[in-house]
């Protein structure tokens, strides 16, 4: 009996200090760089296939957009939004990425430039900074929940 609780109290042990360890520097680095790589896939689909289409797939379904001081929450109302956004001219790279260590929350920012032509035909360009919160999904990937 008495080695029966010592065996118990030994696998609790394990799993407690198991489940208490925080990801090691290589884990993170590499969830860093799946972020990083969703990050580029975005830029590159909102340039070949537009902004409308990018920002719907990457989207997950309770993402914010916050545009003109105002939120656009939900994917049904960024698609909405987006209707008329089928606009090539949104360049971004990130800067900067960090991961919690929980590793299902993520963020960047960088810089983007948007680049759209006005009602003469000449091309505006506009230059700002971007701030993405990414959330990891059921499956593995990386959805943004804040933009």
């Amino acid at each position: 009996m008495k080695s029966l609780i010592a065996l118990s109290l030994c696998i609790l042990s394990i799993i407690s200090c198991h489940q208490d360890m925080k990801p090691n520097k290589e884990q993170i680095e590499l969830w860093k760089q799946e972020v990083l790589e969703t990050e580029h896939r975005f830029s590159e689909m909102a340039q070949s296939e537009g902004m409308n289409k990018a920002f719907l797939y990457f989207a997950s379904d309770d993402a914010i957009l916050l545009r003109n001081e105002k939120l656009i929450k939900g994917k049904s109302a960024i698609a909405e939004y987006m209707v008329d956004s089928n606009s090539k001219g949104l360049k971004w790279s990130p800067d900067f990425v960090d991961v919690a260590s929980s590793g299902d929350l993520a963020y960047t920012y960088g810089t983007y430039s948007y680049t759209h032509q006005d009602t003469t035909g000449k091309d505006i360009i506009t230059k700002g900074i971007f701030h993405t919160v990414w959330r990891r999904q059921s499956n593995g990937s990386w959805k943004f929940v804040w933009d």
